[in-house]
């Protein structure tokens, strides 16, 4: 069993990942800018704009699970907003690996999070882990991302990251959204339909750092999607599906989002259709492959 330290962990992947690691048997603490809720976890704080963190937070620690990050899709994306999604990334990480190199310690691994948001809108082709990154927002947070936190194998640390996509979940995230008007009888897909959504379930992507946890042989990149990648016109429809109600409404127009969310439209309207043959050779087997069987479970 390991002692594993979570940045971001009382968000919501957080949450599911250190219920699962207590279930097993790890030792779980967390890295948070207030104190934690559940007593059974043990909270360290940090402040990243300020520098500063508490140096006992990496005692006994033997790997380091990095999930710190504003929410993409949170707010309008101001100059100052693109500044926080960046620094609540890079800072975060490089803040950690300062203390690690001016104190004792006995980390051997650090597993991170990254998005697909560096393939970015890529149209219908199929990206893999050695595509090259876009040349947009989406792409440039992800890239200073990962640079970050490969900083760690200059420590001698292992370094995973997974390129994360969208994560199906009813506690929060894209699904609630895009539920909520079908719910409501109005549901659409986004443009013109086509765009590809990298989608995971989050039971899948718990066991995916579970593996990467505990799997020592495993290092650099990997795409954290299933394996089926459906359009976003499949998905509305398999949402409808899953909640019985029909689709009627038109498509929301693309300009209309442009309108609305100004560059952020990207999160909705880019196609990111991306392989998770890598991780599967690797030897992670999907619980729900297909979109129909990951709302299923999760509309029981």
């Amino acid at each position: 069993m390991q002692s594993i330290l979570i940045t971001g962990g009382t968000g919501l992947l957080g949450k599911y990942l250190t219920d699962a690691l207590v279930i097993k048997g790890h030792t779980v603490s967390h890295l948070s800018r207030r104190p934690g809720k559940n007593p059974a976890i043990k909270t360290f704080l940090w402040d990243i704009d300020k520098g500063t963190i508490d140096p006992e937070c990496i005692i006994g620690v033997d790997t380091i699970v990095h999930l710190a990050g504003e929410g993409i899709a949170d707010k309008r994306w101001t100059t100052e907003r693109k500044r926080q999604l960046i620094d609540s990334r890079t800072k975060s990480i490089a803040l950690v690996y300062k203390l690690l190199q001016t104190t004792p310690h006995r980390v051997k691994s650090v597993v991170s999070a990254s998005g697909t948001g560096y393939y970015s809108d890529r149209g219908d082709d199929l990206m893999t882990e050695t595509s090259p990154p876009a040349n947009d927002f989406l792409a440039e947070c992800c890239i200073l991302w990962e640079k970050a936190v490969d900083q760690g194998a200059e420590l001698g640390l292992r370094v995973l990251k997974f390129r994360t996509g969208v994560v199906l979940t009813t506690g929060g995230g894209a699904l609630p959204l895009l539920a909520m008007p079908v719910k409501l009888y109005m549901g659409s897909p986004m443009g013109n339909g086509k765009a590809w959504v990298p989608w995971i379930h989050w039971r899948d992507v718990v066991d995916m750092y579970m593996l990467g946890i505990e799997n020592q042989n495993l290092s650099g990149v990997y795409n954290m999607v299933a394996p089926h990648p459906v359009t976003n016109k499949q998905l509305t429809q398999a949402i409808a599906k899953q909640l019985h109600k029909p689709l009627w409404a038109p498509h929301v127009p693309a300009f209309a989002l442009k309108l609305f969310l100004g560059e952020m439209s990207l999160v909705v309207l880019g196609s990111t259709k991306t392989s998770s043959a890598k991780i599967e050779a690797a030897g992670f087997k999907f619980t729900y492959p297909t979109v129909d069987l990951a709302l299923k479970e999760i509309y029981v």
